[in-house]
């Protein structure tokens, strides 16, 4: 569907985001392979952890939902059922390749599909640990879905530094170790998100390459009751529409505020955003408080490279603050972007020249500066729910509004956005 956005005058109120979407995933995929009952509450119901739900139901665990309460009855090490069909991952990375790790470990053979968009990411970055750990899997000539994970009998502990920082290759390395006795070491240079290490209480050593996590059986997940932070990456749509937003306030509550998912505001604030943190509590290993944004004039500042893993997910919105920031936005080494639901590097670009604005587009990276010069922008979401909720704040802050073409694509993370902006805007 086509979604128009008239201009908005004012933000203000308190707003509730649904549940963190990388902790959902891994709360249910632990509490699936846990022994006996766990609940998972504010549990993000997108479709994308629908996608990691229906194929742990697919492989013989019982769940059910009530409202943002997920219960699941874990069957415990060695639990899981051989599936009648193909699992299908649909849109979502996270579900594709950390099950990946789990499926991998099996003693019976499975099918792992995704839609057309999750079938043209790359799943060799996760297929090389897996072989070294021993995993019988055979995938298309270029590497990606559909994955047959065979059961094998040769499996070996290996101590495996990351080519690349990505959480979702880092978990599913990790996954794949909670069924050996012996223990997996991956290294990790470039920190990046630490949801699976913080649920499962990894070991974690600091050296001189970086950090160190270990698994082992010993660390295979038990029974428990999960509260999900709200996610900082749905948060951050409406941070950077309140900062550009005249005579406003917001606050968000209960939001995450995890070190290696934090860095949205820290840069905000340092292009002077107005953002502080209170009421600042802890669960299940995650720091989380409510979040008071107000209005701000911003100016564009160097993004360093050391913070892009840190930032990954937030870049299409962080380039809308840049767009009305004073100054050139900028910003480079952030090649994973590439490797999304859709190129968002090529995405964000081809929406700006359709605003107007004068954008250099180079390996790894963009810079945006000028004026809007198209008054009735029709913007493309290429299918990408993030390159979506952007363009939807950007058209809310145009004198003449905008449109954004297939907005159901949100969906895949926060199938509430619309009611969410509602609830908040004058």
């Amino acid at each position: 569907m086509n979604q128009g956005f008239d201009k908005i005058n004012e933000v203000n109120g308190l707003l509730y985001i649904p549940g963190d979407k990388s902790i959902s995933h891994r709360a249910v995929m632990f509490a699936a392979l846990a022994k006996g009952k766990s609940t998972i509450e504010n549990c993000l119901l997108s479709e994308d952890v629908l996608s990691t739900i229906n194929c742990f139901v697919q492989l013989g665990v019982k769940i059910e939902i009530d409202g943002t309460t997920v219960t699941v009855w874990g069957n415990g090490f060695g639990g899981l059922s051989k599936p009648t069909e193909s699992l299908n991952a649909g849109n979502s990375g996270t579900t594709a390749r950390l099950l990946s790790g789990i499926l991998s470990m099996q003693s019976f053979s499975s099918t792992l599909i995704g839609d057309a968009s999750l079938s043209k990411r790359p799943m060799g970055r996760i297929i090389a640990p897996l072989k070294m750990i021993g995993a019988d899997i055979a995938a298309s000539e270029n590497k990606t879905l559909p994955l047959k994970f065979s059961p094998s009998n040769s499996f070996c502990s290996i101590e495996y530094k990351m080519p690349v920082a990505s959480a979702q290759v880092k978990s599913s390395v990790l996954l794949a170790g909670l069924f050996l006795d012996s223990t997996i070491k991956v290294i990790e240079p470039v920190t990046t998100r630490n949801h699976t290490e913080n649920l499962l209480q990894l070991k974690v050593e600091n050296g001189t390459d970086g950090k160190t996590i270990s698994v082992s059986r010993n660390n295979y997940p038990v029974a428990k009751d999960y509260i999900i932070p709200s996610d900082i990456s749905t948060a951050s749509f409406f941070i950077v529409l309140t900062l550009l937003t005249s005579n406003s306030e917001l606050v968000l509550k209960n939001i995450l505020i995890n070190e290696t998912r934090n860095g949205i505001i820290n840069i905000l604030q340092n292009m002077g955003g107005s953002i502080r943190i209170e009421n600042v509590q802890k669960t299940s290993g995650e720091s989380f408080g409510d979040i008071v944004v107000s209005s701000s004039v911003l100016h564009n500042i160097h993004i360093k490279k050391e913070i892009i893993p840190n930032i990954i997910d937030e870049i299409p919105i962080l380039s809308i603050a840049g767009f009305f920031s004073e100054g050139k936005f900028t910003i480079g080494n952030a090649e994973e972007l590439c490797k999304k639901e859709s190129d968002r590097i090529f995405s964000i670009c081809e929406n700006f020249k359709i605003l107007g604005a004068d954008v250099e587009e180079y390996p790894g990276g963009f810079s945006i500066e000028g004026k809007q010069k198209n008054i009735n922008p029709v913007f493309k979401s290429f299918g990408d729910h993030r390159i979506a909720m952007s363009f939807a704040v950007l058209s809310l802050l145009l004198k003449s509004g905008g449109t954004v073409k297939d907005f159901e694509c949100v969906g895949v993370s926060n199938p509430e956005f619309l009611k969410q902006v509602s609830s908040i805007i004058k």
